[in-house]
């Protein structure tokens, strides 16, 4: 499999408006040619979709899910363009299944550039140091922090992390298919999440583990 580089994936999303992984994976499926990686997102529905991002939603539903008698309570904002379109069947299981994922992921933003600029700086300068620390050479630390920068995203944003019903998709691709399925616009606005006893000493819990059980 070709290496897809950070540049390659920046220049084809700025050809096509994708979002980072929709560009990552047209290059891996395409051996990192951006031109078939471009008919290849077309082919995918996603260019349907970028021609829908410029319209208003503002309609939609706002979910509510508690996990473990009230351990753990989660409430998401999902919205779409029309009020008939709120009450299709498909888009309610695509809410019910984000609230499912914040319970059990813990996200603390939707999408990369909802992380504060401060917090992403002192990331990247942690990580640097440790990449120092490791004794790894000076001329390769510049890609080890973006890959972990990568990883940190995948863990704190709801967009990035692996969807927890199916791990071979992010919530991004299942967000995609979803907007190519229904045909307008989605937008996952905002959610909050609870934990009882959140910040006070207690044993740990596999959330992820314990959701998935229930839901099976």
């Amino acid at each position: 499999m070709a290496e897809i580089s950070i540049q390659s994936i920046k220049d084809l999303r700025d050809k096509s408006g994708a979002g980072m992984m929709d560009c990552k994976k047209a290059l891996v499926e395409n051996g990192g040619d951006i031109e078939k990686a471009l008919d290849w997102l077309r082919e995918k529905g996603i260019a349907t979709m970028l021609k829908k991002s410029g319209r208003i939603a503002a309609e939609g539903i706002v979910e509510s899910y508690i996990h473990g008698g009230g351990r753990v309570g989660v409430l998401v904002e999902v919205n779409i363009e029309t009020d008939f379109a709120a009450r299709n069947e498909a888009f309610k299981g695509f809410v019910r299944d984000i609230a499912l994922q914040i319970a059990a992921m813990n996200p603390r933003w939707v999408a990369r550039e909802d992380v504060p600029a401060e917090e992403l700086d002192r990331e990247r300068e942690v990580v640097r140091n440790q990449a120092l620390n490791e004794g790894k050479p000076e001329k390769i630390v510049d890609r080890i922090v973006d890959g972990r920068i990568a990883k940190f995203y995948q863990e704190n944003c709801l967009l990035d992390q692996d969807y927890i019903k199916d791990d071979s998709k992010t919530v991004q691709e299942l967000l995609t298919e979803m907007t190519v399925k229904i045909g307008e616009r989605i937008v996952i606005r905002r959610f909050t999440r609870y934990e009882l006893g959140e910040g006070l000493e207690r044993r740990e819990e596999d959330f992820a583990a314990e959701v998935m059980s229930q839901i099976k």
